[in-house]
Parts: C-alpha cells; sequence; structure tokens
C-alpha cells in the first residue's frame, strides 16, 4: 500500500529551460502584482500581506493534495510565492523599518533552517523528482524565503546600493552565468546550485517588472501594474502551454506503444 505521504509520480515541474524562462516571468509577474495590491489597490502592506498570503496557502493546500504536477496549479503556486515575496519585502523594509540589508539576513536564516531540517529528515534535498507529501512542503517554504530573500536583494541593489534597474539586472544576471558555469564545469552541488539560482533569478525577473512600470524619469516605461501583470501573465502561459506540448510530444515519441501503433498504421 501506498503511504499516505507519497505519489506515484512527481508532484512538481521538472527543470529545464523552459523552467528557468517561466520562473524569471513568474518574477516579473509577482513584482508588478504585489506592488498593484498593495499600492495601485491602496490596500497598504498589511492588508495586502494578508491577501496575498491567504491566495499562496489556498494554492499551496490544493498542489500538495494532488497526487500528481499539475502545470497550471504548480506556476500559479509559484507566482502566488513571488508575489508574496514582495510584500514580505516591502513590509520588513517600510513597515517594520529593518531595512533590505537586515531583512536579507533574516530570509537567509530561515532558509537555512528550512534546508537543515529537510535535510535531517530525508537526507536528501532534491528538487526533482518529489513524490512524498511532507518533502513537498518543505521545498514549497523554501521557495517562500527563497523568492522573499531574491526580492529583499533586488531592492537592497536599486534602492541602497544605487544600481538602476538595467544595471540591477546585469549584476543578478552575471551572478546566475556564473552559477551555469558552475553547473556545467564543476562538481558543485547541483541542488545548492539550484537554490542560488533560484534566488537569483527573482532580482533579476524582478527589475523587468521595475523597467515595465516605473516612471519615465526613472528609467521605466511607466505601465499600469494591472496592464503590466497581464501583459507578463500572457507570456507566461505562452510559455508554459509550448513547453508541455513538447514535453508530450517528446512522451510520446518515446513511448513504445506510440512506435507500435505508427508501425501497424504503416502496414495497413
Amino acid at each position: 500500500m501506498t503511504d499516505k505521504l507519497t505519489s506515484t509520480a512527481s508532484k512538481v515541474a521538472q527543470v529545464t529551460l523552459a523552467f528557468w524562462i517561466m520562473k524569471i516571468l513568474a518574477t516579473t509577474l509577482g513584482e508588478t502584482a504585489g506592488d498593484f495590491i498593495s499600492m495601485t489597490l491602496n490596500l497598504g502592506y498589511y492588508v495586502g500581506f494578508g491577501v496575498t498570503f491567504a491566495i499562496l496557502i489556498a494554492l499551496l493546500v490544493a498542489q500538495i493534495r494532488f497526487d500528481r504536477y499539475h502545470p497550471a496549479l504548480f506556476w500559479a503556486a509559484i507566482i502566488a510565492t513571488t508575489t508574496a515575496g514582495t510584500e514580505v519585502s516591502d513590509m520588513m523594509d517600510r513597515s517594520f523599518g529593518l531595512g533590505y540589508a537586515t531583512g536579507s539576513l533574516i530570509l537567509v536564516a530561515g532558509l537555512a533552517v528550512t534546508l537543515a531540517i529537510w535535510y535531517w529528515r530525508d537526507r536528501d534535498l532534491s528538487v526533482y523528482p518529489i513524490r512524498r507529501k511532507d518533502a513537498e512542503t518543505f521545498y514549497w517554504i523554501a521557495i517562500v524565503f527563497s523568492n522573499s530573500l531574491g526580492t529583499a536583494f533586488g531592492d537592497w541593489l536599486t534602492d541602497n546600493a544605487g544600481l538602476s534597474y538595467v544595471q540591477g539586472a546585469l549584476v543578478t544576471a552575471a551572478v546566475i552565468g556564473v552559477v551555469v558555469a558552475l553547473h556545467y564545469g564543476t562538481r558543485i552541488s547541483h541542488v545548492l546550485l539550484f537554490w542560488i539560482a533560484f534566488i537569483f533569478t527573482r532580482p533579476f525577473g524582478a527589475t523587468f517588472g521595475d523597467l515595465l512600470t516605473k516612471p519615465l524619469d526613472h528609467g521605466g516605461f511607466n505601465l499600469p501594474r494591472g496592464t503590466a501583470s497581464l501583459i507578463t501573465l500572457a507570456l507566461l502561459a505562452g510559455v508554459l502551454v509550448v513547453s508541455e506540448y513538447l514535453s508530450r510530444r517528446k512522451d510520446d515519441r518515446n513511448d513504445p506503444g506510440t512506435l507500435e501503433r505508427l508501425e501497424a498504421r504503416a502496414g495497413e
């Protein structure tokens, strides 16, 4: 009998190039949607935090309860974590007055503790495949901390270090480039590199959100936050549809039953 905390199939997305493209788009959407909720709707950081976390909890409960990977639900949960990360970063800085540097240290500690407990329980931090629901819970907690940390670091680059949005994007892109080089050129743990990349794709995507919505005199395109969110959502949905289509075609080609059916048709 299968344990109630396990699943026969992976519950999370496979880490591919399409995964990282969608992750960056999700972070851009999280930035614009988070600002839309707290600023455009004028809900404030506390109410915005409550709204985004209520949505996040609902999506994560649904995600973890399912026994298989559902692309739309998984990426909706990722978007929710990036939106919540925006609210957490802003609230720690502007409501609690901690500053982005101190906030980042707190979030680093939270991420480290989460990964340590996960490893202590499972002796494994693999991010794909994940079949056990308790392991997936730690996966999502680590993602929330990672996205919040990435937000705080990106805000520190532009607000405290004085970099422009483009310069901030270049810095984070350079870090991501180093991670890619280490992934293919060294034996450094791929799990460690995954979490570093996951953290730094957050500010990388967020800078594009700022670029879309900030005023022209601040180097942005001055798009309404709602419009920028819809554009980014459409791009993300497009990449998801194409990637799932290509994945299914690949699975069909690798399925022996598909080959047998094609051969049977050819012989008719």
